[in-house]
């Protein structure tokens, strides 16, 4: 099975097609946040630093920094950004720019190997960021267009991966540090959008074998109750091979969907961290120690239980 191995100093984070989800944090970027964006070109990272906090508090076992500020220092504003984040917490970042340029700042000062994002398959971006890619020993995310666009035809978007792969063999990047976006247009506006990336994912998994992600917040957007679709979105695209995803930990609904499919693929064994994160306390005495159940409420419970258990059985 491929593995893709991300780190900071401290700590890896593992993404395999038989290992547990990997929810990436995407908070940190100011595309779309003007109160983010005027703060983080201004110098002051106080919204970084809680959103960070947040976001690994939430769950995040990584981090997206992306510093996207039109007519900013995006290098500097990143690589700032980068080290403030790695101040603060141990979890690995993805580094996100479309500017070869940050991505290198941003990679100078990285400890540990961190996760490029990204890559496409036009020439120009494939021979400026490879080699950055190999020179800090890192991995990237390969986006599945290139100079023709966005095809809908998702064997359009595998051929594409597998050149983007083949040529980060050239540069002895091999597939194991390779994680392919399947690209998750927007459902709302094209109806086969999710029928199109099950089918690209299940060949990623089967043919290539590879590591994936996505931008998992594109699928729901323009509708309402957004959440429920990101949900459903990101449990089906775990059963069909997605092994990890950007995406707001922030939402209860959408990480018990990534948890639950874990359980459900068989990801976590003994239910062990579903329980853990989702177990009810016991209720409190008035000393404030946990009260135990009596011998006379469990017995009830056994029975009552018993009742149930065989008024659902077959006849």
């Amino acid at each position: 099975m491929t593995d893709t191995v991300i780190s900071s100093a401290t700590r890896e984070v593992v993404l395999g097609l038989e290992r547990p989800f990997v929810m990436i944090g995407e908070r940190i970027n100011p595309t779309g946040r003007k109160i983010l964006a005027a703060e983080m070109a201004a110098g002051n990272f106080s919204r970084v630093e809680a959103d960070a906090l947040a976001q690994v508090a939430a769950g995040a076992h990584m981090l997206d920094v992306n510093a996207g500020i039109p007519l900013a220092d995006e290098p500097a504003i990143l690589a700032r950004t980068v080290q403030l984040v790695q101040s603060i917490t141990d979890v690995p970042l993805s580094i996100d720019s479309s500017i070869v340029k940050a991505l290198e700042a941003g990679l100078a000062v990285y400890k540990g190997k961190p996760l490029v994002n990204s890559v496409t398959g036009e020439e120009e971006r494939l021979e400026a960021v490879l080699p950055l890619v190999k020179k800090y020993g890192a991995a990237v995310v390969a986006i599945s267009n290139d100079e023709t666009g966005i095809s809908e035809d998702p064997d359009v978007r595998f051929a594409i991966a597998r050149k983007i792969v083949q040529r980060a063999a050239d540069h002895g990047i091999p597939a194991s540090d390779i994680v392919v976006d399947p690209l998750v247009m927007p459902i709302g506006a094209i109806n086969q959008a999710g029928v199109q990336v099950m089918h690209l994912l299940r060949r990623l998994k089967n043919e290539l074998r590879v590591n994936t992600t996505c931008g998992a917040s594109n699928v729901s957007f323009g509708l309402p109750a957004r959440e429920g679709i990101s949900a459903t979105f990101l449990a089906m695209a775990i059963g069909a091979g997605l092994t990890s995803a950007i995406m707001n930990p922030m939402h209860l609904e959408i990480v018990k969907a990534c948890m639950a499919a874990d359980v459900m693929m068989g990801h976590d064994p003994d239910c062990a961290r579903w329980i853990r994160r989702f177990r009810e306390a016991p209720p409190l005495q008035a000393s404030g120690a946990a009260a135990a159940a009596s011998p006379e409420g469990s017995a009830r419970g056994r029975r009552e239980g018993g009742h149930r258990r065989r008024a659902q059985s077959p006849s």
